[in-house]
């Protein structure tokens, strides 16, 4: 890299999860030059890695790798071999001979939770304050018109947290639209309003709730421009020292009224979200009581369990006090169709088969495959298999054969007392000359190997 010496043969690559305090000198032309950003695989790649950590381990018919890489959204290679290593230790724990779904289901829940707190005895309020929040969190979020479905809600202890509700996504997003961040915010206070609706009076189980949506709100203030009020604008820049490779804070560099106007930005949008949650909440209330008495008696409720549980639950409009352009309107013409919404609309399936790469020019054809295809009229000569095609001559080809007038492999019998040609048996019948091996097969005592015995006559 310093750019002496003969280094044409050599390629340097090098890895780093904090490209943004490198030194410069280091990405220069002739350096680093090319930089390939890894991210978290998307759904194709978690079942990729899946299944690769999962050779070699006994996997039961129902385990699913495919659902559980829908399962594990944002999850990294080191993450999903975490999860089928913990699986098959929790397998031989157990003493069972093979993986099991409700095993993966455990396994996932312990890399993404921790493990169970089984020695961890509460109370029946406290159990029962638990379930209602929980309960809260996953009502206002089937209500909700923007949200993932909750994939699996529980009051079992893990880790820090004394529940959670799952929400899994049906495939992978790198966007997210205001109404879908809103709708975050409305699962995230589901909680705290379950608790005051219910109970009377908030507890310290929604500070984690309140941690969240603050940051979701703050970031669509500040980071994505969501407030008509002010605007599109970044306010704040992350600061931190290179050399620790961590951020240290944020600089203020918008003045004391602007912050001011933040402040009520994140506050108007949160109470919003709180407000709605309640609504839904009181609205649905007897559903919520039946949706906490389950999981008092069952402690975790899957997707087929909820969706029996919120059989009379309808989507709720979108909250639209937020959908200010500062004076912009948007247009009422829908946008245009990809091509896969167009082939759904024409019963054609998506995506299209994928068209045959063709070999480049001088390839060789595969193991086993014709060495010229059959629509062109070549084809190897029977006999004289030398890859030329049919019909095909030049001066000096075809070769003659090595015994003209004979079958091939049946060489031509030496004159008496000559060797044959190197490399050639004898004829057969014939002894070999002196000096010479015998045919292939004879043992060493066979007559006419080597030299013959002396006479005793005299």
């Amino acid at each position: 890299m310093d750019g002496f010496g003969e280094r044409s043969g050599v390629i340097l690559i090098a890895a780093t999860n904090r490209p943004d305090i490198l030194d410069p000198a280091l990405l220069r032309p002739g350096r680093f030059d090319r930089q390939i950003p890894v991210s978290n695989p998307d759904m194709r790649g978690r079942e990729a890695i899946l299944k690769v950590h999962a050779q070699g381990k006994p996997l039961a018919p129902d385990a699913d790798l495919a659902g559980l890489a829908k399962r594990t959204p944002g999850m990294s290679g080191a993450d999903l071999a975490n999860v089928i290593n913990e699986a098959a230790l929790l397998t031989a724990r157990e003493n069972q001979l093979v993986i099991t779904a409700a095993t993966l289901e455990e396994a996932v829940d312990r890399v993404v939770g921790g493990p169970r707190r089984k020695s961890h005895i509460i109370s029946e309020h406290e159990k029962k304050v638990v379930a209602y929040h929980e309960g809260g969190h996953t009502l206002a979020a089937w209500a909700m018109p923007d949200l993932d479905p909750i994939y699996k809600v529980t009051i079992l202890a893990r880790g820090r947290t004394g529940g959670h509700a799952l929400a899994v996504p049906e495939q992978d997003k790198d966007v997210l639209t205001r109404s879908e961040m809103i709708a975050r915010l409305v699962m995230a206070m589901g909680g705290r309003a379950a608790e005051e609706l219910v109970f009377r009076e908030p507890t310290t189980g929604a500070s984690s709730d309140i941690d969240q949506a603050t940051k979701i709100a703050r970031a669509m203030v500040t980071e994505y421009g969501m407030s008509a009020k002010l605007g599109a604008v970044r306010y704040g820049q992350e600061q931190g020292d290179p050399f620790m490779g961590r951020s240290m804070g944020a600089q203020a560099d918008y003045s004391d009224a602007v912050a001011a106007e933040i402040d009520s930005e994140v506050r108007r949008l949160i109470e919003a979200a709180h407000n709605e949650a309640w609504a839904i909440l009181a609205e649905y209330r007897d559903t919520l009581d039946v949706l906490a008495s389950e999981l008092l008696e069952k402690e975790t409720l899957t997707r087929k369990d909820l969706e029996e549980i919120f059989d009379g639950v309808t989507k709720r409009d979108r909250i639209s006090d937020f959908n200010d352009f500062g004076g912009r309107t948007p247009s009422d013409k829908p946008p245009v169709k990809t091509p896969g919404e167009m082939a759904i609309e024409r019963g054609e399936p998506w995506p299209p088969e994928p068209d045959p790469v063709p070999s480049p020019a001088g390839a060789r054809p595969p193991i086993g495959a014709p060495a010229y295809p059959a629509d062109t009229g070549y084809a190897p000569v029977p006999g004289t298999d030398y890859g030329a095609p049919a019909g095909w001559s030049a001066p000096g080809w075809p070769p003659a054969p090595h015994n003209p007038g004979r079958p091939q492999g049946i060489p031509v019998a030496p004159p008496n007392g000559q060797p044959p040609a190197s490399g050639q048996p004898p004829a057969s019948g014939q002894p070999p000359a002196y000096g010479q091996p015998p045919a292939y097969g004879q043992p060493p005592t066979a007559p006419g190997y080597g030299p013959a015995p002396e006479s005793d006559e005299r």
